[in-house]
């Protein structure tokens, strides 16, 4: 047997959105039904919803490093250093890149190994490493950014990925998109066990999935390349992503 509660104390269980997003739902000014034990779960479907639209990128992020090795760890060291300040200056001046986009993403010095059955392990040298995380917008010169660099001593390149700096801009395409779907699901469902689909009692979201999409580039590759012809990178799109888990009342 069902029970009415007005309105104003209807409003935790009307109409819950869980782990950031916005939804207003009709339901929230509409009395909600509290049913007896056991009749809950024979007068309620839940589903989940999801949400995905593709968009382009408008940021990458690099890893661009220099390796240098020596005999000393200090002849290392140094030429690693000269190595990276005119990469530095490169990026800030040439390529207006700000300070903030432009911070140290690994440093080490370290020996170089050799092997032998006759005199076991021995130093042979030294390698000194540097890399810079590099945040930059004009996606369109990206491959021209590698080439300068790679010109101005750069000789290793992680990867690039490739994302959007404000996801939230998004998120209400995405959340509309999966709540959509979710009122498909139940209305189907619905349709099925011959009942009709009432109001939302709760929603809870799951976890915004904001992917990075990552091209891997290698640094010798792009040295056999011929100089007139800029290393190619395709941004190409990503997806974004949400699920909602809503459940509604079956009349």
């Amino acid at each position: 047997m069902k029970t009415w509660l007005k309105p104003a104390a209807s409003l935790l269980v009307a109409g819950t959105l869980i782990a950031g997003g916005i939804f207003v739902s009709g339901a929230l000014n509409a009395p909600v039904p509290v049913y007896a034990d056991g009749e809950m779960q024979k007068n309620v479907v839940t589903v989940v919803g999801s949400g995905e639209l593709s968009v382009k990128p408008d940021v990458a992020y690099l890893s661009i490093g220099v390796v240098t090795e020596a005999k000393t760890a200090k002849e290392a060291q140094s030429a690693n250093a000269t190595k990276v300040a005119a990469l530095t200056k490169l990026l800030k001046e040439t390529w207006k890149i700000a300070d903030k986009d432009i911070q140290t993403g690994q440093f080490y010095v370290q020996p170089n190994y050799t092997y032998s059955d006759k005199e076991g392990q021995q130093i042979k040298g030294y390698s000194a490493s540097h890399s810079l995380e590099v945040t930059y917008r004009d996606l369109s010169k990206v491959g021209q950014l590698l080439d300068a660099a790679s010109a101005a001593g750069a000789n290793r390149i992680n990867n690039i990925r490739f994302s959007t700096e404000n996801p939230d801009q998004y998120q209400d395409q995405v959340i509309q998109k999966a709540m959509n779907d979710a009122n498909k699901k139940a209305a189907s469902i619905a349709k099925a066990a011959n009942r009709q689909l009432g109001i939302v009692l709760s929603i809870s979201q799951g976890s915004t999935n904001t992917p990075i999409f990552t091209q891997n580039v290698k640094m010798m590759e792009m040295a056999a390349a011929d100089s007139a012809v800029s290393t190619p990178v395709e941004p190409g799109e990503i997806d974004l992503q949400t699920t909602l888990t809503v459940m509604y009342e079956l009349k």
